[in-house]
Formats: C-alpha cells, structure tokens, sequence
C-alpha cells in the first residue's frame, strides 16, 4: 500500500520498507504474529501492537532481524484515510506474479493514489506519475470508471488538457465535482496550475486534520513509555 507497491507500478525507484493494510480480524492477528516472529521483528516505535490503535487509523512499526531481512522496516495499517475497509480494496486490488509463481498483492492504482494524497511534498510527483502510468497503460481502451478517475485525478495541465479534449462530455459530467476541470476545457494553463497547487494543499490540510488527534496519542504513549529519571 505504500513505496514498494509504486515500485511495482513504476512510479517509484526504491523504497526502503513495506507498508501493509492488513484484514482486521483475530485469526488473522494470529497469523500475523507468527509471521512477525518468524521475521524476528520486533516493534522501534510507539504505539503499541494494539487492534484498538489499529481501528483508529494508526500504524504499527517494526524492523526485521531474521537473516535475509535484516534491517527491514515493516509499517501495518488495518485503515486508510477516505478509503474503504480491507474487503472492498482486496477486491479492487491488483496482483502481480514473478518469474517463480510469487504472488503480490498491490492495492489498486485508484487506491493507491487516495492513499498517497498525503502532508508530504514527496507523495505528490508519485501521484502525479500513477495517473500518468495508469492512463498510458490503458487509455486505448478506456472504460468509464477509468476515465472519471483520470479526469478527477490527473495532475498535469498537459495530462488534464488531453483528457478533456478526448473525453469532452465526461469533463463537463465531473465539472462540477472537480471545478478546475473547467480550466482545462477553456485552456487557461496558468490559471489551472494554481488550481492544482491549491487542490494539494487543501488534501495536505486534511491530511493534518485526519493525524491531529492520533499524533496526541502517539505523544501520551511516547511519554508513557520513557524511563523515570
């Protein structure tokens, strides 16, 4: 759900751990446990390996020690941000296969980009390459789904210019729900540029209102575990 899984998508070129949203459920939990030791991961940060912190949206971090995987940092997630539950983005998701028969489930490019819509400058130019990615990968044969989430999420004036102009009624559909999609149909390039700038730092700002309150937590169980003097 994370960097490696924009690395298989080739939005990204290195990722240095794996993010993970997992079914939250008890038999689950369980296998996860044997999973974890079998990685000899043990957790670096608070809060604490609780499914209640789960439930509230936040992470669980832990880095590997098992030969092999040394040093590997693994965050899990069971909730994302105005995403579904685990149910509905298994059944979106995409699954790729390796040269040994290994299978890789990948939350979906739709997903994904939800996902990313992040506080942080990085996560942006990501974004910007999935829609890009996705629309070359199918634009040939576009589907309906396809083209509402290109036109509400492409984040290029070029990219946005092209799809309004191929796909003219569906721009006007989403016009209302997207306004800067009226930019692009009259061609205002710079004034659509301030409109996507102002897009992000508005979903950053909601981004820091969804983390506020969990960050409150984060210190109260920081403050717990230091040591007495």
């Amino acid at each position: 759900m994370g960097g490696q899984a924009c690395v298989f998508y080739g939005a990204a070129q290195v990722s240095k751990d794996v993010d993970l949203v997992l079914l939250a459920d008890s038999a689950n939990y369980q296998r996860l446990h044997r999973a974890l030791q079998t990685l000899m991961a043990r957790r670096i940060a608070v809060p604490p390996f609780d499914p209640d912190a789960l439930e509230r949206g936040h992470a669980v971090h832990f880095r590997c020690a098992a030969p092999g995987v040394e040093d590997l940092r693994i965050d899990l997630m069971t909730r994302l941000r105005d995403l579904p539950g685990f149910a509905a983005l298994w059944e979106r998701r995409t699954v790729f296969a390796d040269d040994n028969g290994e299978e890789f489930n990948l939350l979906s490019i739709p997903d994904l980009v939800d996902a990313k819509k992040t506080q942080r400058t990085k996560d942006w130019p990501v974004i910007e390459l999935l829609v890009a990615i996705h629309y070359r990968e199918n634009g040939a044969t576009a589907r309906a789904e396809w083209i509402e989430f290109w036109l509400r999420q492409a984040r290029t004036p070029e990219l946005l210019a092209e799809l309004v102009q191929r796909f003219p009624a569906e721009a006007r559909a989403q016009g209302e729900r997207r306004p800067l999609l009226r930019l692009a149909m009259r061609g205002e390039v710079e004034a659509l540029r301030e409109a996507l700038d102002a897009e992000a730092r508005a979903e950053q700002a909601k981004d820091r209102a969804y983390w506020e309150p969990l960050r409150a937590e984060l210190e109260a169980w920081r403050r717990a575990e230091r040591p007495p003097l």
